[in-house]
């Protein structure tokens, strides 16, 4: 595309704000964007498939990995380990595509140390009670987990400021509307 410089975009927010969503209407208009899988320690969920929802790995091949350097970032969250590959990244923005990482805001700075010129962007929720609707909404969550999301996201929204950009994830069409502004604003620099 011309006019287009490759950039790695790194999205994250709280469990719940609509991240998944949001990065997956954005590449229904924007599909040159790459989109990495991440690999996982978790079960899959219902409808999760190995290699295309996340390389669900064990624990003992996820620290292997991790002590071979495979991982651009990697963070413990919510009791399971998740980690973005390093090839992931590299092959995409190689073949001069922009790339589109959905990930824990632990991990999003570790990106940005190693690339200094990729584009943090926060989702956030309107509020902290629409972002328990939401997770309580899932069905997929237990209460105690909901309870440790939340504790998280309250941690999480203060790094908000961080971030090179930030959307409030309050209607889902705006809400998309303006994180592609952003990315072509940032394509185009």
């Amino acid at each position: 595309m011309s006019g287009i410089v490759p950039k790695l975009f790194v999205i994250s927010g709280p469990s719940g704000a609509g991240k998944g969503t949001l990065v997956a209407r954005v590449r229904e208009r924007h599909p040159h964007l790459g989109l990495t899988v991440s690999a996982t320690t978790r079960e899959p969920r219902e409808g999760e498939i190995d290699g295309t929802s996340y390389y669900f790995l064990s624990d003992e091949e996820f620290s292997r990995r991790v002590a071979e350097g495979e991982f651009v970032e990697w963070a413990h969250v919510h009791g399971h380990s998740y980690g973005t590959l390093v090839s992931e990244v590299t092959s995409k923005l190689d073949a001069g595509s922009s790339l589109i990482l959905e990930i824990d805001v632990q991990g999003a700075f570790q990106v940005k140390e190693r690339f200094p010129d990729a584009v943090l962007i926060f989702i956030k929720p309107p509020s902290l009670s629409v972002l328990q609707q939401r997770l309580v909404g899932r069905g997929t969550e237990t209460a105690e987990s909901v309870a440790t999301r939340m504790a998280n996201a309250e941690r999480e929204m203060v790094l908000a400021d961080r971030y090179d950009e930030v959307i409030v994830n309050d209607d889902l069409d705006s809400a998309t509307d303006e994180l592609l502004r952003v990315i072509q604003k940032h394509e185009r620099n």
